[in-house]
């Protein structure tokens, strides 16, 4: 039964051809391979309809650079970068997730970088984009990623002298000695 409800290569195709969605991210990560390579992108994904790309944290200011910089695709507006942190993902914990837009083309990618949390260092988009400086301190402040080049790189938004980072996976959700917050007093 689960073999019937699988769709064949040419029915995916088939049902990408239809969706403007689709061929919107085709052409677009087509024009990706052709300005940057092929190899230089890995992981790519379509969730609720964002081309998503991984590569490297050596190429992400030249591809972010080139791409506000092509006259095609016009993507000139940082809608937002942030931390994540993946303490499972061996090598690879820490990563910055940027997403890109083109107001004109109404065109929209995000791109990922991970890279290990020994070594918690990226480069600055601060001299693409003015919106990065305030992202990146926070990005700092919760995760801990230093951004060479910044121009401030300081806390945001928690105290000076705090030496941990709380956005982290390494932490508790809640205090595991409460005793208020026990399925017993919820009438479970």
């Amino acid at each position: 039964m689960a073999e019937q409800n699988e769709e064949s290569p040419a029915a995916q195709e088939t049902a990408a051809a239809l969706d403007p969605a689709a061929q919107k991210n085709a052409q677009l990560l087509d024009l990706l391979h052709r300005l940057f390579g092929a190899d230089t992108f890995t992981d790519v994904e379509e969730p609720y309809g964002l081309l998503t790309v991984t590569t490297t944290r050596e190429r992400i200011h030249d591809i972010i650079s080139g791409l506000q910089q092509d006259q095609e695709l016009q993507l000139n507006f940082l809608t937002t970068m942030c931390g994540i942190h993946y303490p499972e993902n061996e090598g690879k914990e820490l990563g910055m997730i940027y997403h890109l837009h083109s107001l004109i083309n109404n065109i929209r990618l995000r791109l990922k970088i991970f890279f290990p949390i020994a070594d918690p260092v990226v480069p600055t988009m601060t001299d693409l984009y003015s919106t990065a400086n305030w992202m990146e301190r926070e990005a700092f402040d919760f995760y801990g990623i230093i951004f060479s080049g910044h121009p401030n790189l300081i806390r945001i938004l928690n105290v000076e002298d705090m030496d941990y980072h709380p956005m982290r996976r390494e932490y508790a959700l809640e205090d595991g000695t409460r005793e208020d917050k026990t399925d017993l007093f919820f009438g479970r």
